[in-house]
């Protein structure tokens, strides 16, 4: 580990207080695994990203095994680690995927809209538009039972098909998600294309047309090294929830260049620096990335991990 006392604290003015990071490791970090990693495995990663202090760890997806089989363990994983003393999101595409979540007793649930026709036709097979009279249902039935929603909206600072997204259709689709219910809403720069100004403008966009930012949390690749930039941009907008992954787990197939997630490390590195509560041990989360390393393979790339865990990781 690195020297006593560092990353020292050095705060911002106007920056929260506090910041709730939304684990997607277990789901987004491992979804694209070529090889099944066992079911056992990703329980206990689980369990060990809680014991490091997270307290929103989305855990599986409930989607056809078909077209994700590294999470077609979801009705087996859940029971296991349902449990634990933290939030546990689910993803459910449709319907069915609410009734499996549900019989399991899961209580957060996400859906997974898009804010461009190139990637709803490539994701869901379903235009834009159609998506959201799919996710309608399953919103409200969700919302009748009690359930907290979750709206991931991908592709909202740009499109590997249709390059430059509109704000304004961003935010017509945060709007319907809003509509039908959903308590948050989470900003994907699915391609890792986004810098400052951008975050900020379509933030500001949002609010002008009635979207808090209260609702809002926001999730970035680093494909172009601007991750944490683009979290700074937002944390001085005033947002509160930051999607990360353990170990910077995942990646986008769309984007071959693309680096993966915002690594969790690298971002509780840059929040303890700023002062900002995160409730995360870091120590005891670079043991859990460098552990599922190992089991992966091959090095995290966290810059964080590395420079932590001492090894060529």
């Amino acid at each position: 580990m690195t020297a006593e006392g560092l990353p020292m604290t050095v705060p911002a003015q106007d920056l929260p207080a506090r910041v709730r990071i939304h684990e997607v490791g277990a789901r987004d970090g491992l979804q694209n695994e070529k090889s099944a990693v066992p079911t056992e495995v990703k329980a206990e990663f689980i369990r060990r990203l809680a014991d490091a202090g997270l307290t929103t760890i989305e855990a599986t997806s409930f989607v056809h095994p078909r077209w994700v089989p590294q999470l077609a363990d979801a009705e087996d994983l859940f029971p296991q680690v349902a449990e634990l003393p933290v939030a546990l999101p689910v993803l459910v595409p449709n319907q069915r995927g609410l009734d499996r979540a549900l019989a399991l007793g899961a209580r957060r649930v996400a859906v997974f809209a898009s804010a461009t026709e190139s990637f709803a036709k490539a994701n869901l097979n379903r235009t834009l538009d159609e998506s959201l009279a799919v996710f309608e249902p399953v919103v409200r039935r969700a919302k009748d039972a009690g359930v907290h929603v979750r709206g991931y909206v991908s592709m909202c600072f740009g499109d590997p098909w249709e390059g430059a997204v509109p704000l304004h259709q961003v935010v017509r689709v945060c709007r319907a998600l809003r509509d039908m219910g959903c308590d948050e809403l989470s900003l994907g720069d699915t391609i890792g294309v986004a810098t400052p100004g951008h975050v900020l403008e379509l933030l500001s966009l949002l609010n002008e047309e009635g979207v808090p930012t209260n609702v809002l949390g926001v999730h970035f690749h680093d494909t172009y090294g601007q991750a944490l930039a683009n979290t700074y941009a937002a944390l001085e907008h005033g947002v509160t929830t930051v999607d990360a992954s353990a170990g910077g787990l995942g990646g986008c197939p769309y984007a071959k260049s693309a680096t993966g997630n915002l690594a969790t490390e690298d971002l509780v590195w840059m929040l303890h620096g700023l002062g900002i509560d995160t409730g995360v041990d870091l120590g005891r989360l670079v043991a859990t990335s460098v552990w599922m390393a190992d089991h992966l393979g091959r090095p995290s790339p966290s810059r964080t991990v590395r420079a932590l865990s001492h090894k060529d990781q």
